[in-house]
């Protein structure tokens, strides 16, 4: 094992043994249940004692200057965890907007906030469509006359949308899509809870009626970060759903292992043996493909779209396909309530119509292949 291989490992066990601690099942549900979604505490911990907030941001802005490729291992145990907390919504989409639109004065002022876990955030952009195309956004932004701006529209989908310290915005002006920065408490502005499959994601609408803000980088300049927002943010939701995917086949290969039918273990059944070895290819491809993503967003990031996108495309398929054999190999007691393999199922389901499902993120490899 290489001295690379080794730190990352020695990352994985950290973030692994955390979690087991912090997000076991029954923590999961009952965040499910409560109104912020996660846990301020274990938030604060997470900052405090691994340093995750910080860990691929740039040492200018109080990070510790890691790439995709360490966040991507974090992402993969956070998957396989259900993690309850704004990480994806604050770490991937917030910060690498604000990374992404060059603007040094409104890095300077928010990320080391983010760096340090003081300040959660997250990004709006899909409206009622779901979709993140920015021919679609109809929130309008206007000159206010004193150097601001006021925005107005519906925003919808935005992960910790209700919770988040910093809200990022994208709406139109005459010169096109645009990024500002939006006080949450401002006034105008209402945060509604949305009802999603997937309960262990926290999503909400943002209503915004003429609601101050303050832009961030150039003026219809936001179809440039939303583009490299979505392969950043691509990867990262790979490398989570390979997470959650690796999760499911452990559990059904343990379960075959202690459930007995006929007299016999049922994982010693040949369809039940090809149902699991059909998962594992699933899940070595989808990890294969995260990893890839990542690694080569540092080596060959005039590849890195593509990559991207084909993570994207592998890891969202995988993960439905794992999360659904998932509760076949459990049989009757893989549909209860009281099974976590639902849970991992609509986190797949979801996460596959994260940034606008199948259809799209297709065409946008092809995008992406010039094609």
């Amino acid at each position: 094992m290489s001295e690379d291989e080794s730190v990352l490992e020695e990352l994985r066990s950290a973030v692994r043994e955390f979690l087991d601690d912090k997000s076991p099942e029954d923590a999961v549900r009952k965040l499910m249940e409560s109104e912020s979604g996660f846990d301020p505490a274990v938030w604060a911990q997470a900052a405090e004692q691994l340093r995750l907030p910080a860990l691929a941001l740039p040492e200018r802005y109080g990070g510790d200057g890691f790439g995709l490729v360490e966040l991507g291992v974090v992402l993969e145990e956070m998957g396989r965890a259900l993690l309850c907390a704004p990480f994806f919504s604050t770490v991937v989409l917030a910060a690498q907007a604000l990374l992404a639109s060059e603007d040094a004065e409104a890095c300077g002022r928010h990320l080391p906030g983010i760096a340090s876990g003081a300040t959660t955030a997250t990004l709006a952009v899909a409206e009622e469509s779901g979709s993140w195309d920015p021919a679609l956004i109809s929130t309008r932004a206007l000159p206010d006359g004193d150097g601001g701006w006021k925005l107005t529209g519906r925003k919808c989908f935005v992960l910790d949308g209700t919770t988040a310290d910093l809200l990022l915005v994208v709406a139109r002006t005459t010169g096109g899509p645009t990024l500002f920065v939006v006080d949450p408490q401002a006034y105008g502005l209402t945060a509604t809870a949305m009802e999603t499959l997937d309960s262990t994601r926290a999503m909400a609408r943002l209503t915004l009626e003429a609601v101050p803000a303050r832009r961030v980088g150039s003026d219809g300049a936001g179809g440039r970060v939303m583009a490299k927002v979505l392969d950043v943010a691509s990867t990262a939701l790979a490398a989570e759903q390979a997470g959650g995917a690796r999760r499911c086949l452990e559990m059904s290969t343990e379960y075959a292992r202690i459930r007995h039918q006929f007299g016999r273990a049922i994982g010693s059944f040949q369809a039940v043996k090809h149902k699991c070895a059909d998962m594992l290819v699933q899940v070595e491809l989808a990890e294969a493909s995260a990893r890839e993503a990542a690694r080569t967003a540092a080596e060959e990031p005039t590849e890195f779209p593509v990559a991207a996108a084909v993570a994207h495309a592998c890891c969202s398929k995988a993960y439905m396909s794992v999360a659904m054999e998932n509760i076949q190999v459990h049989g009757g007691i893989g549909f209860t309530w009281e099974h976590p393999a639902h849970l991992y199922f609509r986190r797949a389901k979801a996460s596959q119509l994260l940034f606008g499902g199948p259809a799209v993120y297709h065409e946008r490899l092809l995008d992406r292949l010039g094609i």
